[in-house]
């Protein structure tokens, strides 16, 4: 029985669907080696999440759109992050940037929404950027006398586009070793091949929850059939059954479907693990990537203005971008079921799962074995924050 992670990451192929199948057979799950107790505190403490946004979350590199949804030269996309008003612009030679989306004069924001454009004009005295950030209008120049214009560009952060998506670190001046990051998902992530997938929609919502609290729903299926029991994951995939691989500070979930058992009798079926489960990977430190067998959600999550509340982004990408109407309408479909199954399933739950962290007066959580995935993000962040644990 695979109670353990294999040594070294388990290769996404026919094997992770046999000890999907072998865990769904004997009604089981893979399972940690004890149980994990938790200090309230890990989760509403103000100094903590301080920490976690200065040491973790502006250091490390983050996904902050997929590559599709800037498709074509001059796409831009104006994005919140911790609070940072960022311009995600793709210039004429289809390179990718993020800019801080502050004007270099007076600090007013010189773009906003999406759409596609050469040039951005802060509001305010309507000084001039292009997509690759340089500064390029500046009306009454007379009263700059001497200044360089070339110094006074947007601020840009590093980034790199990589496996489909548009990563940066929100800290200008940083590196932003995005190889080291990844480390072995990196492979892992190369064969998904989604900078071929279709950019749909997006949604973003608040929510009285710790932002680490939030991530956890997405590692364990031993609440789904209490919370998603009638909507499309409760009705489509096995409850309390995964199996679960490290990848340096990242992992991979696989939720069996209920279909997985025909398995042992339709010698036509498909043991490709994308057909028989949800495979669902956390990347460190908010992202989570839920694949399906006609595309992959999207949802990275981050502190907003207090340790238990969290802003959720909710994004989807067709596998066969959409190119007709009747499409559309399908992914529209698709992803409005999805997004129910997330925002009116787990994120009406979860708030009062933040309402029992802010009230408790008990001093731990206990995380079963059954919810290794859970075990596993606490113990990144324990070993990242350098806080104990009580095992």
């Amino acid at each position: 029985m695979h109670n353990q992670p294999l040594i070294g990451p388990a290769p996404l192929d026919e094997n992770l669907t046999r000890r999907a199948l072998d865990f769904a057979l004997k009604s089981s799950t893979q399972m940690a080696e004890d149980v994990l107790r938790v200090p309230l505190n890990y989760y509403r403490d103000e100094k903590l999440t301080e920490l976690e946004i200065n040491a973790i979350l502006r250091r490390t590199p983050l996904a902050i759109v997929p590559s599709a949804q800037l498709a074509a030269p001059n796409d831009y996309v104006v994005r919140s992050v911790l609070g940072d008003s960022l311009l995600i612009t793709r210039d004429s030679g289809g390179k990718s940037h993020v800019f801080l989306n502050y004007c270099r004069h007076r600090g007013a924001m010189p773009a906003c929404g999406a759409g596609n454009a050469k040039r951005f004009t802060c509001p305010y005295h309507a000084w001039t950027y292009d997509t690759t950030g340089q500064l390029v209008g500046m009306p009454g120049k007379e009263g700059f006398t001497g200044i360089d214009r070339a110094t006074y560009g947007l601020v840009e952060l590093p980034s790199e586009e990589r496996h489909g998506f548009i990563w940066a670190v929100l800290t200008a001046g940083a590196d932003i070793e995005l190889s080291a990051h990844l480390g072995p998902l990196d492979a892992e992530l190369a064969q998904w091949n989604y900078a071929d997938y279709g950019y749909h929609d997006d949604r973003e919502f608040q929510s009285e929850v710790s932002w680490k609290g939030a991530l956890e729903a997405f590692a364990e299926g031993y609440h789904f059939p209490f919370v998603h029991g009638g909507g499309v994951i409760g009705q489509n995939t096995l409850p309390n059954t995964m199996v679960f691989d490290k990848f340096g500070n990242h992992h991979r979930m696989g939720f069996p479907f209920t279909w997985i058992t025909n398995l042992e009798t339709d010698p036509s079926a498909s043991w490709d693990p994308s057909q028989q489960m949800g495979v669902i990977y956390w990347i460190y430190p908010n992202l989570i990537l839920a694949n399906s067998p006609v595309g992959v959600e999207i949802i990275d999550m981050l502190p907003a203005a207090s340790p238990t509340r969290c802003t959720v982004r909710h994004s989807w990408m067709g596998r066969i971008p959409a190119t007709t109407d009747e499409q559309r309408d399908l992914y529209d479909q698709i992803y409005n079921q999805v997004h129910a199954a997330v925002r009116d399933e787990d994120f009406v739950m979860l708030p009062q799962c933040g309402e029992g962290v802010r009230q408790g007066q008990h001093d731990h959580m206990i995380i079963g074995r059954n919810e290794i995935g859970v075990q596993n993000m606490i113990r990144v962040f324990a070993d990242a924050l350098g806080i104990s644990l009580l095992d």
